[in-house]
């Protein structure tokens, strides 16, 4: 367990350093702010999402903590070239899972999502893991509101 546990850490620590998908979407149609008051997180998502519902691209700046900017940067490696609705599934998948609502395994495909699991036992760490898939999900709903965690 302790080999899983920081082959986990090594890729949140992965993808808070080198985050994929970081940097401005010039060619976005939809795009939301969120806010984590709690720790201060703050994220832009940017979405290009096609006339068929497709997430083409994904981009996001943030000025947040590791956990946040690894979650952001998994989220839109494995929702890129998703269909929208696809994407919110995902998003209720990875949400009940990072709550301890649902403890059934991901997919194979989705693996990837394990690793923010552990966040369950605290609670904090669920908005730090969970602040972009809301952005996304504010963007994608079209909503000019800033996503919170609250």
């Amino acid at each position: 367990m302790n080999d899983l546990r920081e082959l986990y850490q090594e890729l949140i620590i992965d993808h808070s350093r080198s985050p994929r998908n970081h940097g401005k979407l010039p060619q976005a149609n939809l795009e939301a702010r969120g806010h984590n008051p709690l720790c201060g997180d703050e994220i832009e998502m940017e979405v290009l999402r096609k006339a068929d519902g497709v997430l083409e691209s994904i981009g996001f700046t943030a000025t947040a903590c590791a956990i946040c900017t690894a979650s952001a940067s998994i989220m839109t490696e494995t929702l890129k070239g998703k269909e929208e609705k696809i994407a919110r599934a995902i998003f209720a998948d990875f949400h009940a899972k990072v709550t301890g609502e649902d403890s059934a395994a991901y997919p194979d495909e989705l693996m990837k999502l394990e690793v923010f699991t552990g966040v369950k036992d605290y609670p904090s760490r669920v908005k730090c893991a969970t602040l972009a898939w809301h952005t996304l999900i504010q963007a994608l709903s079209g909503d000019p509101r800033e996503a919170s965690t609250e």
